[in-house]
């Protein structure tokens, strides 16, 4: 801080740091609402593909509210869900050793969108303890500029940000690929020593999660990934 002008140096702070926030939120925000436009775009697309499927395979978007909506893809559902803070990665991630944060430093704070893949029974029969899995990240600028983490085709479509401002066109694509990783994504079964035995009050607790899977491909915390 400048100690002999502290006001100068607040009013510089609003002036730079704290307008670029805010130009960042209003992007994230506009990014969101044509995220739930593309996927509601990409869903009716699906259905128009898979109508003669019998009426049980169900592709629906849901909005639960202005920061969060949901895609069933059969038996999966997706969670999008924009955070409402700007943040910045950590200071040794590849993003902010780029030439393009090195080139501008209001360019590291980001926006975040996290997409979440649930088992959709989870949520019909309130099972509460069962786990969703990260499945990507997408991160938007002041200049509207996008980065995506992830894994498998997310990885390495978007090592590095965007060299121009995300379309809809951008996010049509990052849609397909969310729901194809979380159709190929299936389900294993806990071992059978680990659910053998179990108590009256397990049963009486928790009849909808016994023997419910966990997603292969995903990594739990201090389990090694089933991933192949």
């Amino acid at each position: 801080m400048n100690q002999q002008d502290p006001l100068s140096y607040i009013a510089h702070q609003l002036h730079t740091k704290s307008s670029v926030k805010q130009k960042t939120y209003k992007n994230l925000c506009h990014t969101f609402r044509q995220l739930e436009r593309q996927t509601k775009a990409v869903t009716e697309q699906i259905n128009l593909k898979i109508k003669d499927l019998r009426e049980d395979v169900t592709v629906k978007m849901t909005r639960e509210n202005p920061q969060e909506f949901h895609l069933k893809v059969a038996g999966d559902l997706l969670v999008f869900v924009m955070h409402t803070n700007i943040i910045t990665l950590d200071k040794a991630h590849g993003y902010n050793k780029s030439k393009y944060v090195e080139e501008d430093g209001h360019r590291r704070y980001l926006g975040q969108i996290n997409v979440y893949n649930f088992m959709a029974d989870s949520f019909r029969y309130n099972r509460l303890n069962d786990p969703g899995y990260l499945l990507s990240r997408l991160f938007i600028n002041h200049e509207n500029h996008f980065l995506v983490e992830g894994e498998r085709q997310l990885d390495f479509m978007y090592e590095e940000v965007s060299s121009k401002p995300v379309e809809p066109s951008d996010l049509s694509i990052f849609i397909q690929l969310l729901i194809t990783q979380a159709i190929e994504s299936d389900l294993i079964t806990p071992a059978f020593p680990d659910i053998r035995a179990i108590s009256v009050r397990e049963k009486l607790e928790k009849t909808q999660q016994l023997g419910a899977g966990s997603k292969i491909g995903f990594q739990m915390q201090g389990t090694p990934s089933a991933k192949s």
